[in-house]
């Protein structure tokens, strides 16, 4: 069979990606500008010429070119989201979050991990900065509050896990000393009295108000503070699993162990377990962030839950009103203690 020639002088049909702007306003018979202003938002007309430029764009499956529409708007629809690891399950979590609400409005992500390292950290503010993002996600980070609000000069900044009370900012502070008060109650209400606690990094925000908790919770339950039951852990699996053998091997008695996060959690059971001590039999073991694969983990682990993809949605949500010019009036998300199977009443 013959290919069909095309005849002199009649094009052929074009592609969607051939359709212009101006195709669009021929067929909607408006002003191609006035197709540009309806896409954009930035003008009202009647319901009946809306309908008629959406029924053409619907036609040819038009999408504008995101240069073109951000360069009419003054914007790039991008938002640069730093985080501390993007291989962290904690961090996975949340930047699904932050795209998930990001993509529903036209935005894109651009992710960059800051290492907990304040050269690192800078540099990727800066980077987001010379990309021209239209704002900056910060999950955390060691940057002081006076180097994030220089830069929210030029660009506005969405903080998590802190209060920073400055223009152009908004902060999603997280419960963590609530949090850790929630799983000491636990603990001690079930009878313990020995709990030990893996904490995290010094230079970290969350950490040292976790370990505020377990030392508040303490204080409540009249039982004295012992500082040779508190190890520091690095936030990672090896962390837990290192800091929970120097506790054995230190011979230091503890009938439970509150961990700064899950994946700190998850080396304390194999720390236990290489010992020949069982969870809960022998220790329970408590976490915290509540982690999907933490109700898959051997036993079911405890821990308590503040839902950092939900964290994700309302820091992109809090972004995107900065980005148009409104005030966020939102809340983080709420922490709450999840039971488990790897606590018992001793």
């Amino acid at each position: 069979m013959k290919n069909p020639r095309r005849q002199p002088g009649k094009p052929g049909p074009r592609s969607r990606q051939g359709v212009t702007l101006r195709d669009i306003a021929r067929e909607a018979g408006v002003s191609a500008s006035t197709v540009s202003r309806i896409i954009n938002g930035t003008v009202k007309v009647s319901t009946t010429l809306t309908a008629s430029v959406e029924a053409a764009i619907a036609k040819h499956d038009f999408r504008p070119h995101a240069a073109a529409r951000g360069l009419a708007l003054g914007r790039t629809f991008t938002i640069g989201v730093l985080s501390q690891a993007i291989d962290s399950p904690f961090y996975a979590e949340g930047l699904r979050g932050v795209e998930r609400r990001l993509l529903a409005d036209g935005y894109a992500a651009l992710f960059m991990s800051g290492n907990w390292n304040v050269t690192d950290e800078e540099r990727c503010m800066r980077k987001f900065i010379d990309h021209r993002v239209d704002g900056i996600i910060m999950f955390s980070g060691c940057l002081a509050d006076a180097v994030v609000t220089e830069f929210a000069e030029r660009c506005p900044i969405v903080v998590t896990g802190r209060e920073l009370p400055a223009a152009h900012t908004f902060s999603l502070p997280i419960k963590d000393r609530l949090g850790a008060t929630l799983a000491m109650h636990h603990l001690i209400g079930l009878g313990h009295r020995r709990i030990a606690f893996i904490a995290g990094s010094d230079n970290h925000p969350d950490a040292l108000e976790r370990l505020a908790g377990y030392r508040q919770a303490l204080q409540e339950a009249g039982i004295a503070f012992d500082p040779r039951l508190v190890v520091r852990g690095d936030w990672q699996e090896k962390g837990g699993l290192t800091a929970t053998t120097q506790l054995l091997e230190a011979d230091r008695a503890f009938t439970a162990v509150f961990c700064v996060n899950d994946q700190t959690a998850y080396g304390a059971y194999l720390a236990l377990f290489r010992h020949g001590l069982k969870v809960p039999d022998d220790v329970s073991v408590v976490g915290f962030d509540d982690l999907p694969s933490s109700s898959y983990s051997l036993p079911p682990l405890t821990s308590v839950r503040q839902s950092v993809r939900v964290l994700g949605e309302r820091a992109a949500e809090a972004i995107l009103a900065l980005v148009c010019g409104r005030r966020p009036q939102l809340e983080p998300p709420p922490v709450e203690l999840v039971v488990r199977t790897s606590t018992r009443r001793l």
